[in-house]
């Protein structure tokens, strides 16, 4: 579904079953959006976002059966991809050891948005998003 964010920004969004074959279908979302604005540049890393996002929300949220999945336009070149989950806890990054197979996902998001990523509370839950594009990508 395609909508606009408070009259301004377009915005593709979804709400998927909170289940870990949901990702494919979240990355799906990202790319057609990415493809319509033509920001094709930032495809793979907002993938990546999303799957470690919505991975996160799978495993960690343990509230509702369902997740709220939106890639924004936030501007020329600019896209912020955001996981509403019905759970209030805060995601922490972890110190994975490299023995470790999970615990990176954090770090990954916060790498390749160049740390602009972040935690809005709800009163429902919380929207966990990161920015990427131009200045945002550690490359861009």
């Amino acid at each position: 579904m395609i909508e606009t964010v408070a009259g301004r920004m377009p915005a593709y969004t979804d709400t998927l079953p909170r289940v870990a074959e949901s990702v494919h279908r979240a990355r799906r979302l990202v790319r057609l959006a990415l493809d319509v604005w033509g920001l094709t540049d930032v495809q793979d890393d907002a993938e990546l976002v999303v799957s470690e996002l919505l991975t996160n929300a799978v495993l960690h949220a343990r509230r509702g059966d369902s997740v709220r999945v939106t890639v924004t336009r936030l501007g020329e070149g600019r896209v912020r991809v955001a996981v509403v989950d019905l759970s209030k806890g805060r995601p922490v990054p972890r110190d994975a050891g490299s023995d470790q197979e999970s615990g990176r996902g954090l770090e990954i998001v916060k790498t390749l948005s160049g740390g602009q990523w972040g935690v809005d509370l709800l009163p429902w839950g919380k929207r966990v998003w990161a920015t990427l594009g131009l200045e945002a990508t550690p490359g861009g």
